[in-house]
């Protein structure tokens, strides 16, 4: 890019600002309506709701606002690429993306978007798009020369289903060719798609891995949605509580994910989960155990009530038989009984625990719904933890802006 088409950019940041989120709607719906066979590519379940066009919004604004130096900008593009080959997307899709975002801008902004700024933004994209892809390019390749990794969609057989609580279900899922999987590391997800009749769609959702790196299967364990209007996410969750039985088969991309338990830990631990945050949670608990972790590890975690509370049984064995692990639970509604095994009562409050390690190099991995994942922040930041030693996975778009 000229110096001038990124100062004709940056000229663009205000209007972005109080414009994006209409450009972003526009874009899609003009997208969907001229290429309607990439529904089956995009979570329409965050269409519905309005995260991916904020999300994308928030995308393009950060981009304007940095591009100068776009290389700033890496963590968010990993963060990203990460998604895109999880849903395995292509260079020659941010092509057809690169065509109605141009065009949105012209058509939304009108005479704002002057022919200086169309071609601006037009070199800007495919410089975004070739960052994009080109690391998303070293990301398939990463996955393609592991051992027993691969690219793209596999059709996998679900070969187990147990019960965790009344809410959580978990499916062992086995490749359908007989052969082997690549090991994940703990906190990665999968993608796994389905064909939703009621949509006439085929849907993905990525599902943090619930088992341990093994060879075999991946786990993952779904919580069931309830209520009116539900989106394609909690349908997709459904449909696998209310139709998928062991035997049948769906397709399943290699684990991806920037939310993961790094190698060199050489500190204390501390896990904090609110409600089915608590996936990611168990295969790094299991993990460190099997890997004979020598630091002290804390687990805080906050569900409803004992009946949603899934590996229960499962975590309360693995605490008792570590000396150097420590649980804290917080129930919305805690019976007598939780309270007498020292459950705590209300939303998981990390000041109530005096014992929280702090020592230099902690590392502390926060998963839960998006307020959740607010306040641990906050809290954690409050008590003088340097944010850099602060992970956190939202499930969905990436949509939080904690400073």
């Amino acid at each position: 890019m000229t110096n001038e088409q990124k100062q004709w950019i940056s000229a663009t940041v205000p209007v972005l600002k109080e414009n994006g989120v209409l450009l972003t709607k526009h874009f899609y719906n003009r997208m969907f309506t001229h290429n309607p066979e990439l529904k089956n590519l995009f979570n329409m379940g965050n269409q519905q709701s309005g995260k991916q066009q904020t999300a994308l919004a928030m995308t393009v604004l950060a981009y304007a606002e940095n591009i100068a130096n776009p290389g700033v900008l890496m963590p968010v593009v990993d963060r990203i690429g990460h998604k895109h080959v999880s849903l395995d997307i292509r260079p020659e899709q941010y092509q057809i993306v690169g065509r109605h975002l141009i065009a949105s801008i012209q058509e939304v902004l009108g005479n704002v978007a002057t022919p200086e700024i169309v071609d601006a933004w037009t070199v800007a994209y495919q410089q975004l798009a070739n960052l994009m892809s080109g690391h998303e390019a070293k990301l398939y390749e990463q996955k393609t020369a592991q051992q027993y990794g691969w690219a793209g969609w596999r059709p996998f057989t679900v070969g187990k289903i147990n019960v965790e609580s009344t809410e959580i279900t978990s499916f062992y899922l086995f490749p359908s060719d007989g052969g082997k999987v690549a090991a994940h590391v703990p906190g990665q997800y999968i993608s796994v798609k389905v064909f939703l009749p009621e949509m006439k769609l085929y849907q993905a959702r990525q599902y943090s891995i619930s088992s341990t790196p093994a060879q075999d299967y991946y786990r993952i364990s779904v919580k069931a949605e309830k209520g009116a209007g539900l989106d394609t996410n909690g349908l997709i969750s459904n449909y696998f509580h209310d139709v998928i039985k062991e035997g049948n088969i769906v397709d399943v991309t290699t684990p991806a994910g920037d939310f993961k338990l790094a190698k060199d830990l050489a500190a204390p631990v501390v896990l904090i989960s609110g409600g089915v945050g608590l996936t990611p949670m168990i295969s790094m608990l299991q993990n460190l155990v099997e890997q004979k972790f020598t630091y002290p590890i804390t687990w805080l975690h906050g569900c409803r009530n004992r009946s949603v509370h899934a590996f229960k049984d499962q975590l309360d064995q693995i605490v008792n038989a570590n000396d150097s692990i420590e649980q804290h639970v917080f129930y919305d509604v805690p019976t007598a009984r939780d309270k007498q095994e020292g459950v705590m009562e209300g939303f998981l409050d990390i000041n109530k625990i005096a014992s929280l390690p702090q020592y230099p190099g902690t590392m502390y991995y926060v998963c839960g719904p998006a307020p959740f994942i607010r306040k641990q922040y906050q809290d954690l930041i409050s008590r003088g933890i340097e944010k850099e030693s602060i992970l956190f996975e939202e499930f969905g778009p990436a949509l939080l802006q904690l400073n």
